[in-house]
């Protein structure tokens, strides 16, 4: 209580501060808010960023590669913000070559840790893309073609970062990864909140793996035909012993037919002309 009134009576200035510092150490500790609700958004901060961990060319791959799209798709937004009529794409690009440069900066300072060398600019494919933005007509048409070639790009890279964060032995990666996977599902968001998306132009994703499922060192025992009849095998040994269980429980119960007081009986009355 006394605390309290001590408190009460610190001048405003020091009383704000502590205030303040009150609801930082809150808000840094308070779990991590979805945009929606019930929808979770994973905290980056449980994630360590030491540099700890064997760095596979996988994951070299998967920096350099993040490092490229922020090449190609800032100048890309920059681009939408003089060639688009349509204040929606404008916004569009704005955001995402803003982002992005957020995410490059990220990239760069991982690839710092880890040394990395990334590159300096587009590379080929990327570099045609732009060509094609700057030779497109002003408006609608510009407008397709930014929305299309980074609508695919996104859908590109999306499911190399799934692999990447589920495989990475290595925690800067690993961080990476996950904030890598949160812009691109804003940006995918985003580009297709222009309603101009040509979704049949998509590629399709592959068949299902229909071919049967072989023995694994996990899983030793799994023959095909198991994998293809959809149930466990049961191997000899567990047969025999249900076979024996199975013998041992009738003759018990014959055991104890025979020796019944009441079927003795009614074999006398039968025996002496009194069956039912």
């Amino acid at each position: 209580m006394l605390a309290v009134v001590r408190m009460f009576a610190l001048p405003r200035r020091l009383a704000g501060l502590l205030v303040a510092t009150l609801a930082f150490v809150l808000l840094e500790h308070r779990p991590a808010l979805a945009v929606e609700p019930g929808v979770p958004d994973p905290p980056s901060n449980l994630i360590t960023d030491t540099g700890a961990g064997k760095i596979s060319a996988a994951d070299k791959d998967f920096v350099i590669k993040v490092r490229l799209a922020g090449l190609w798709e800032i100048p890309a937004g920059e681009m939408a913000q003089d060639k688009s009529r349509s204040n929606r794409v404008k916004g569009i690009g704005a955001d995402i070559a803003e982002q992005h440069r957020v995410l490059d900066k990220l990239t760069r300072d991982a690839a710092k840790k880890l040394k990395i060398q990334l590159p300096d600019e587009p590379n080929e494919d990327q570099q045609g893309w732009l060509q094609e933005m700057e030779d497109a007509n002003v408006g609608e048409d510009f407008d397709q073609i930014y929305i299309d070639r980074l609508r695919a790009a996104h859908g590109k890279i999306f499911p190399a970062i799934a692999t990447i964060r589920t495989s990475t032995r290595n925690d800067t990666v690993r961080k990476l990864a996950q904030r890598a996977n949160q812009f691109v599902m804003t940006h995918l968001t985003l580009l297709e909140s222009s309603g101009i998306v040509d979704f049949a132009a998509l590629p399709t994703a592959p068949p299902p793996n229909a071919a049967p499922a072989t023995a694994t060192s996990a899983n030793p025992v799994l023959s095909a035909a198991d994998a293809g009849s959809g149930s466990p095998s049961v191997s000899l040994p567990v047969i025999g012993v249900v076979v024996l269980v199975a013998i041992g429980g009738g003759l018990l119960f014959t055991r104890r037919m025979m020796n019944d007081p009441r079927r003795r009986y009614r074999q006398r009355r039968s025996s002496s002309g009194y069956g039912y």
